[in-house]
């Protein structure tokens, strides 16, 4: 158990469970249904080097992440990190960022549930309608049980849903392989610059391999909770970022060999490509079952993002913002006033967003948002194992940190300029006054900020 503050988590977890959080917020298969005609987008044929290069960046971000876990067990994540360094109101506005990107997260990938069942349905003739709605609130419910009562069960569910969906497009990929291979086509263009574009295109497509990767560090949330947590931790991340990142690349070549080199407007334009390279390469049945593994990947996310914004939530609570946010069920050992916060939060956009613009839009727009907080926050830890590799006199962990913290800039610039398009163009304002929210609790709320992160 560990103690917060006369109250105790239940510490009954280990790396496995560790990992299978941090899969289930990235959502790899969710992810690779969706971005990966973004990045075509921007980077042409060479969208699976954009990838590559994003899993180098991600990666070095992942490090200041493994820093800190390995020094300090807290459940605060970002909120720790970067308390330990810059003091804990820096801190809680780094946490407070990671509460709107989790919140953000599953109640996209909450929507996402119903569009992904509704278009398995579509291939066969039936029609879900607005059933969409429905399920997506059922998805939401039996998350924040599962979530409220045994996170045991719950990050080991996420990792064999995440697994299992993921094995069905390694499944269709080896199809694709096998029968490009036969017909002479593979290629290492998409590993190269794609001539028209260049590395500028590249760069643009990092943007979207961060999206893809954005709650890989979900796994520090349960460090109160994991057996060995400044062991554990750190493996979760690397396993977490290196399985992702190998999965992207994989997922994002198939795709473009699939559609055939010279077809990139296509695919870049397409909005379901692996249904449609099912359908080239395989058959029906495949395609539905893609569509199927897209919506237990949502289900995952679902549950990953209520899990880990939860436990963020919790230790901000724990720091000064509320003492009711901070109790644990006495029975199951789970944060589970912040679980129903959480929760409840994540229907409200839902109801009130969703139904007026659809699953797919809301998605994009929400996970946009979350994604620029995330970016805020990510910044944050990077730069504080930078200074705290200053006063350690590490230069390694000082040049890591460093190159964290620059690698994050450029998503975060591409974020707002060239300035996007109507409604994409506010959500940078947004996150602003969300920033600025966390800055009036912290000045009005004394009790924020008075001690160090536990």
């Amino acid at each position: 158990m560990a103690k917060t503050g006369g109250e105790a988590l239940k510490g009954t977890l280990g790396p496995v469970e560790a990992v299978g959080l941090s899969l289930s917020v990235i959502a790899p298969t969710m992810g690779m249904a969706l971005n990966v005609t973004l990045a075509v987008g921007a980077a042409g044929v060479a969208a699976p080097l954009g990838f590559a290069v994003g899993t180098v960046v991600v990666a070095l971000v992942g490090l200041s992440f493994v820093f800190f876990a390995s020094r300090v067990t807290s459940a605060g994540s970002g909120y720790a990190y970067i308390g330990k360094t810059f003091g804990p109101r820096a801190g809680f506005i780094a946490g407070w960022c990671m509460v709107l990107l989790y919140v953000a997260a599953g109640s996209g990938s909450a929507a996402l549930v119903g569009d992904f069942l509704r278009a398995a349905l579509d291939d066969h003739g039936v029609n879900l309608g607005g059933w969409w709605l429905p399920v997506a609130v059922a998805a939401l419910t039996g998350g924040t049980l599962l979530a409220w009562r045994d996170v045991r069960l719950a990050t080991r569910l996420m990792l064999v849903l995440e697994l299992s969906s993921i094995a069905v497009i390694v499944y269709l990929g080896i199809r694709i392989l096998t029968a490009v291979n036969d017909a002479g086509g593979l290629s290492l263009a998409p590993f190269h610059p794609d001539p028209t574009i260049g590395w500028w295109g590249i760069g643009y497509a990092v943007v979207f391999a961060v999206l893809s990767f954005a709650g890989f560090e979900a796994a520090t949330t349960l460090a109160e909770e994991t057996g060995q947590p400044g062991r554990a931790i750190p493996i979760a991340l690397v396993g977490s970022v290196v399985l992702a990142g190998l999965f992207f690349v994989f997922a994002s070549y198939i795709q473009v060999i699939g559609f055939g080199l010279d077809n990139m407007k296509a695919l870049a334009a397409s909005d379901a490509p692996l249904n449609t390279l099912a359908l080239k390469y395989g058959n029906i049945h495949i395609a539905t079952a893609l569509d199927l593994a897209a919506s237990v990947s949502a289900i995952s996310c679902v549950l990953g993002t209520l899990s880990a914004g939860a436990r963020m939530l919790f230790v901000l609570g724990r720091g000064g913002l509320s003492p009711t946010l901070a109790r644990v069920h006495p029975r199951y050992g789970t944060p589970s006033v912040a679980v129903g916060v959480v929760s409840f939060s994540m229907l409200a956009g839902l109801l009130a967003w969703a139904p007026f613009i659809g699953p797919a839009d809301y998605y994009d727009n929400v996970a946009t948002i979350g994604v620029i907080a995330l970016i805020v926050a990510y910044l944050g830890v990077t730069a504080a194992a930078a200074m705290h590799a200053v006063r350690a006199g590490s230069r390694l962990w000082l040049v890591l940190g460093g190159l964290g913290t620059l690698a994050m800039l450029w998503p975060l610039y591409n974020s707002i300029y060239p300035v996007p398009a109507f409604p994409d163009n506010l959500w940078p304002y947004l996150v602003a006054f969300w920033i600025a929210l966390g800055g009036a609790l912290v000045l009005l709320k004394p009790t924020i900020g008075r001690q160090a992160p536990a």
